[in-house]
């Protein structure tokens, strides 16, 4: 009896495998045309690690290889938003104020969002967008209900990227649950 409940398990695990196998192969052949590489930043953000190139002529244009399709773009080296619509194209850009703790560069979808809350440094904010954790800090857009687009305390752990209001009500509109994030250096 007890070698034909070892050959039973390892049948199971055997079965496990393959459908493990067969299920991860078939998400790889599900990932659109043109975003393979997004894809494989979302799963490992160190992949887009490496600077996006900029048009020098104007710095406000959404870079290059940032992506296809609908989309939140936030450059961490440039402080910089852009909202891209369907079609590639830019419906706003704004600078934002970074907290302490920078998101790794990927790819992640929105994950929560609250519509005023207290920020990790205290600060009653509201329009609060999350897209990820780094450094067990959550990572996210949000307004200070003040207005207040202030540099963070540098002693405090602190993921909100502050936007102004106006920025912040357009970012609240346009990221909604499952909207990707795409993080650039």
């Amino acid at each position: 009896m007890a070698g034909s409940s070892s050959g039973i398990v390892a049948g199971l695990t055997v079965a496990a495998v393959a459908t493990v196998g067969f299920l991860a192969y078939q998400a790889s052949a599900t990932v659109p045309a043109g975003l393979e590489n997004t894809a494989r930043a979302s799963a490992s953000p160190a992949v887009a690690s490496s600077k996006v190139p900029r048009d020098k002529k104007n710095p406000v244009a959404l870079p290059a290889g940032s992506g296809r399709g609908e989309r939140v773009v936030y450059s961490v080296d440039d402080d910089r938003v852009w909202l891209v619509a369907e079609n590639d194209k830019v419906n706003r850009t704004f600078k934002v104020t970074p907290g302490t703790v920078d998101p790794p560069t990927g790819t992640y979808p929105v994950t929560s969002r609250s519509n005023a809350i207290t920020g990790t440094d205290g600060t009653p904010i509201q329009h609060v967008v999350r897209f990820t954790n780094a450094d067990n800090v959550a990572i996210g857009f949000s307004v200070a209900i003040s207005g207040a687009t202030d540099e963070p305390d540098p002693m405090t752990k602190s993921g909100g990227i502050r936007e102004s209001p106006e920025d912040g009500k357009a970012m609240w509109e346009f990221a909604t649950i499952g909207q990707n994030v795409v993080v650039i250096r």
